[in-house]
């Protein structure tokens, strides 16, 4: 199954990954993960990558869907897989769009978690980090089990500095604003797929996997 998974900061997509991965066993591709791992094996593109990414400039879009045709030209996608970050604009979906048609894929669903900003500032604010692994809790929503301490590593949590309540709502709102002509373009294709995110974590992936059944019946 060929996914895109989309939300906005704070609604969940995180976590609903990681399952959808463990269940489904496809790979969970991010934009970031695309461009080390192209930089890493010193790819032609991987290294024009590098060059703009050094500079503190943009990637332009040829360059980042030579990159993704890389990536899901290997091996571990041939059961699909789950994008995430990518595309952004809808310059960068309708490139996905031929690229799949090169490769004879398609989509099949874009999944966008859907939280109210409200709700999303409150979860921002109270998000904490494990600056080793990563792994991301929340004070009132999923807390760690000891107080302040990651669960997988016991390494110390911290806040972003971009977590408080202003750049949040800033932040937000660029976001919302960047991907609502993608809601609208996969809306009008018949990929989109809208999941409550306000709603307990392992009611959202139940939500998720219905939908996910469907493909193999």
């Amino acid at each position: 199954m060929n996914l895109i998974l989309m939300g906005l900061p704070g609604a969940g997509k995180g976590t609903q990954a990681e399952r959808i991965v463990e269940k489904y066993q496809i790979p969970h591709i991010s934009t970031g993960d695309m461009f080390r791992l192209a930089i890493k094996e010193g790819t032609e593109l991987g290294k024009k990558a590098k060059a703009f990414m050094d500079q503190g400039e943009l990637v332009p879009d040829e360059v980042t869907i030579g990159i993704v045709k890389e990536r899901l030209s290997m091996d571990d996608c041939q059961k699909g897989f789950l994008l995430d970050g990518f595309p952004r604009t809808v310059a960068q979906a309708e490139a996905l769009e031929n690229l799949l048609t090169e490769m004879n894929e398609s989509l099949d669903y874009v999944l966008h978690v859907n939280v109210p900003q409200e709700q999303l500032v409150e979860r921002l604010t109270g998000r904490r980090i494990c600056p080793k692994c990563g792994s991301t809790y929340h004070v009132l929503y999923n807390p760690p089990k000891e107080e302040g301490l990651c669960d997988k590593d016991g390494a110390e949590l911290i806040q972003r500095k971009d977590d408080t309540p202003e750049t949040v709502q800033k932040r937000l709102e660029v976001n919302l604003e960047q991907s609502q002509p993608m809601l609208y373009f996969y809306r009008d294709k018949g990929y989109l797929f809208t999941i409550n995110g306000d709603q307990d974590i392992d009611q959202v992936f139940q939500d998720i996997d219905s939908k996910l059944g469907e493909l193999s019946k």
